[in-house]
């Protein structure tokens, strides 16, 4: 098996909107990598925090984007987080298909 594959954890197809995906350490969203703490509390706290921050959206510089970013960031280590992610793509995908 391929070992980019292996180290994968999740990827949505490219004909989603919402393209993101999960390999060993960093996520990728629209094309950009972006790198994620080693540490799981480290990455805990940054998805709590980048929630909190979506919370405060109406204020300058938060912005709502920030609260699905911490879900995605989250549910790299909480499996409630997890199965929701998964769940929203599954419907995403399920939603894309019968448009079309």
């Amino acid at each position: 098996m391929n070992s980019e594959r292996q180290s994968t954890i999740w990827r949505a197809s490219k004909d989603d909107m919402a393209y993101f995906q999960f390999t060993n350490g960093e996520i990728e969203v629209a094309n950009r990598k972006f790198r994620l703490p080693r540490a799981r509390r480290a990455r805990i706290g940054l998805g709590l925090a980048l929630m909190f921050g979506g919370v405060l959206g109406f204020l300058p510089v938060l912005g709502f984007w920030m609260l699905p970013l911490g879900f995605l960031v989250l549910s790299q280590d909480i499996r409630w987080a997890r199965r929701w992610r998964r769940r929203m793509a599954v419907n995403w995908a399920r939603r894309r298909r019968e448009k079309a």
